[in-house]
């Protein structure tokens, strides 16, 4: 009898926890993960690049009419920035929201901190930044993009991380570079530097080391040495286009470090058909290169071989592809109707291609440069990798 009884004591334990086991996800990593913005549902998709497919969809995140989103350095949350100036904080091995604060009236952006402890928003209204605690979302630093002697505030744009738990920004409003150390979030410490006429959008080259701020109101680009910030801005390719009837601006383009290839930096000229090449150091032109219609993304290959551009309307169902080697064309293809976003794969064997009016993602094999699948989405925009969790200015 006491044997049964310790026989059958003995087996519960081990139901018990079969069960537990079996109810439990299956274990995995978040390399291989990312987001797509599904902009007119107010959802992301969860989605994973190794099998190609959608695991989950998260709802709830307000206007991603220009989302944007940056990763844990574990790679397992998402921080979404909505229009709305919504900060979300998505739990991408859960598919839960794990944190939401509304911070601002406008934001299209963030960063995250080199040691991955805040988590820094762009807002455009109120102008300035905001930081936050990248586990609780606890607001720890407030800095307003004020200028004048009125106290008006800008809009901020190009915002990227540096080493030192630093941000480098622009002010649209201000023509001002400004970089704000956080390494002690409770006493932030901001340096200004004069730029050129309304910074639009801004990279920092993958070493971290210059800072480059494409502008609106004039022909050229404002670039800082954050090595030798003492030498103050440069403004580079001056009136690139002197001379020429500019176009009308459909879209404004959009820069990131995803635009140096090679030893150079490719760039939308604003308001042209064209590519401008710069070598990175001497900063000098080398090459323009006609595209068909006004460059949104200028994207570079993980490789640094090629670099595929996305157009504004009304061709913004078109990509062409550049192969850096010899600075030309070597492929046009139409993947879709209004081709918004493009990323590339950690390795770069593919790119997912967002179509928003055929609400889909066509994922495209970058050799052959043929389609491999496809996935329904509703009005995709923004797709986002969390390779991006360990690459400077993403």
């Amino acid at each position: 009898m006491l044997h049964l009884i310790v026989k059958y004591m003995w087996w519960i334990p081990v139901v018990v926890l079969l069960s537990a086991c079996a109810t439990q996800p299956p274990l995995r990593g978040t390399g291989d993960l990312g987001i797509v913005i599904e902009r007119a549902t107010g959802q992301v998709q969860v989605i994973e690049t190794s099998g190609r497919s959608s695991l989950a969809q998260v709802s709830g995140l307000g206007d991603l009419s220009h989302a944007s989103v940056v990763f844990s350095r574990d790679g397992r949350y998402a921080y979404v920035f909505g229009r709305d100036g919504g900060l979300t904080k998505v739990d991408l091995l859960t598919a839960r929201i794990v944190g939401r604060v509304v911070q601002a009236g406008n934001s299209i952006g963030g960063a995250v901190s080199q040691d991955g402890r805040l988590v820094v928003a762009q807002n455009y209204e109120p102008g300035g930044i905001k930081a936050f605690d990248a586990d609780t979302l606890e607001l720890v630093a407030d800095v307003p993009a004020e200028f004048g002697s009125e106290g008006k505030r800008s809009k901020v744009v190009g915002l990227a991380d540096l080493p030192g738990n630093r941000f480098i920004y622009s002010l649209f409003d201000a023509n001002e570079i400004r970089v704000t150390d956080l390494s002690d979030p409770r006493n932030p410490k901001t340096e200004r530097y004069p730029a050129g006429k309304q910074p639009y959008d801004a990279l920092v080259t993958p070493d971290g080391r210059y800072y480059i701020a494409g502008l609106f109101g004039e022909d050229g680009l404002s670039m800082l040495d954050l090595w030798q910030p003492g030498q103050g801005v440069h403004t580079i390719l001056p009136g690139y286009g002197r001379g020429e009837q500019a176009l009308p601006v459909y879209k404004m383009p959009h820069l990131r470090g995803w635009a140096v290839a090679a030893g150079r930096a490719y760039l939308p000229a604003i308001g042209r058909h064209e590519v401008l090449v710069v070598e990175l150091g001497s900063w000098k032109e080398v090459a323009r290169i006609p595209v068909k219609s006004q460059p949104v993304f200028v994207m570079a290959r993980p490789d640094g071989r090629e670099v595929w551009v996305n157009f504004a309307f009304p061709d913004n169902g078109w990509m062409q592809v550049i192969d850096t080697f010899t600075n030309r064309l070597v492929d046009s293809f139409q993947p879709g109707r209004a081709i918004l976003h493009l990323e590339f794969t950690p390795k770069g064997e593919a790119v997912w291609i967002s179509a928003r009016d055929d609400n889909k993602v066509a994922i495209y094999d970058t050799r052959s440069r043929q389609k491999i699948t496809e996935l329904p989405a509703a009005s995709p925009s923004g797709i986002f990798f969390t390779s991006r969790a360990f690459r400077t200015g993403f």
